[in-house]
């Protein structure tokens, strides 16, 4: 993820200490550093990293009103003026800056990135790609129940259209016939079961992910952290004490914007009153817009700002075959089946050799990525045995559907006799 990313910026004031006088400018939020910058010099005034923020703190005195101070190191930071607002500008510092926290993106992790090996770098790439496609099979299991609930409802149509087709024919039948009154009595002890199965699944349902969030209701210029959760059927929108704001149905989504990489907006459109739109600030989203991507494909859209993350983040996957299962075979051979030693080949120098042996692994990495691979080929069958199943349910809803339009149709045909 590019770091030079802004995700927001505020119009406010900045107190320098050099020259005693505030200065009038912009801070920026990027997704590892706050920055300000003077709006008649352009000169940057305030770069530093998250990490080294010790403490953010709404704070007033007789001269200074609606501040906001960032204890950086041994350094502390005045702003004032803040627009829309000191509390929004506070909600979404204060949780980029946990998040930076909490991540392993700090300091140490950053020090620590810079000596990674090959080896833990593709472990890293699997385990997401991992996660991605157990993501994948929660989606495409639950659709698979979505599935078995409808052949279930349409079996329930079907038995509901034979015990009709009895009771046409019961009245069809002549007074005179003897076995009319027996042609549609038919025991349906069992039809009555099939709903308590249906909402037991949907309770059952699991959560594929679950976010923190800064949540703007429509156009309201006061922000609240909360949470996002999303799962097969749709997401959830709720505050810090997890209670319920709002929960989107798949199928009550319009339509999801992604603004940046970090911010999105989904909403449901209405007829004769307002749309339910809510904005979505977080620094874990870019983890969470692939599945959104994946679950509502035709309804997402990236809007300018975020059209560099979706390139960024797609060009790579382009070749996911061979740059991930081709790496991590190729390397695991290397391990596993060193070929022969490079100083015997000819024509190759000094600068090709030093490369071909910081690309190395150790054999512990080596039994790490088997075992990641190993999963990997196991969730790949299970999804395409699932992917396969759902095909055949799906023509044989298909068939079911036509089979009980012919029969309402003709049975309509029968009704018109009647009457």
């Amino acid at each position: 993820m590019n770091e030079d990313i802004r995700i927001h910026s505020w119009p406010c004031s900045y107190y320098l200490d050099t020259s005693k006088q505030w200065v009038s400018g912009r801070l920026s939020l990027t997704p590892v550093a706050i920055k300000f910058t003077a709006d008649k010099t352009g000169e940057l005034l305030v770069n530093f990293h998250l990490s080294s923020i010790s403490e953010i703190k709404k704070e007033s005195s007789n001269l200074i009103f609606s501040s906001l101070t960032i204890l950086e190191k041994n350094t502390k930071h005045w702003f004032s003026s803040l627009q829309p607002n000191r509390n929004v500008v506070f909600n979404i510092l204060e949780h980029f800056w946990r998040e930076q926290l909490l991540s392993s993106q700090g300091t140490g992790a950053e020090a620590a990135a810079l000596q990674t090996t090959k080896g833990k770098e593709l472990t890293g790439l699997l385990t997401g790609s991992q996660k991605r496609l157990e993501d994948t099979a929660k989606v495409l299991h639950y659709q698979g129940e979505q599935f078995d609930n409808i052949m279930r409802g349409l079996n329930k149509i079907e038995g509901d259209m034979d015990v009709a087709d009895r009771l046409l024919t019961e009245l069809e039948s002549p007074s005179w016939w003897p076995f009319s009154s027996k042609l549609w009595k038919a025991p349906l002890e069992t039809k009555p079961k099939e709903t308590a199965t249906v909402s037991d699944s949907k309770n059952q349902e699991g959560i594929i992910i679950r976010i923190p969030v800064i949540i703007t209701h429509r156009t309201d210029s006061n922000v609240k952290p909360g949470k996002l959760t999303l799962f097969a059927s749709g997401l959830e929108i709720s505050d810090c004490n997890s209670q319920v704001i709002h929960r989107f149905e798949s199928k009550d989504v319009d339509d999801i914007r992604v603004h940046t990489p970090y911010e999105i907006s989904v909403r449901q459109r209405f007829i004769g009153k307002p749309d339910t739109s809510y904005r979505l600030l977080s620094a874990k989203m870019p983890e969470t817009i692939p599945i959104l991507e994946m679950q509502f494909s035709k309804k997402i859209q990236f809007l300018e700002d975020a059209l560099g993350f979706v390139g960024a983040r797609k060009s790579p996957q382009v070749d996911l075959g061979t740059s991930i299962w081709q790496a991590a075979t190729g390397l695991l051979g290397g391990v596993v089946q060193p070929s022969s030693p490079v100083g015997g080949r000819e024509g190759v120098d000094n600068d090709e050799v030093q490369l071909q042996k910081q690309e190395k692994i150790s054999q512990e990495e080596a039994k790490e990525l088997k075992q990641i691979l190993k999963k990997l080929k196991g969730l790949a069958l299970e999804t395409e045995a699932e992917l396969e199943r759902q095909d055949e349910a799906l023509d044989s809803i298909t068939t079911s559907v036509d089979r009980a339009t012919l029969n309402i149709d003709k049975q309509n045909r029968r009704i018109k006799k009647l009457t």
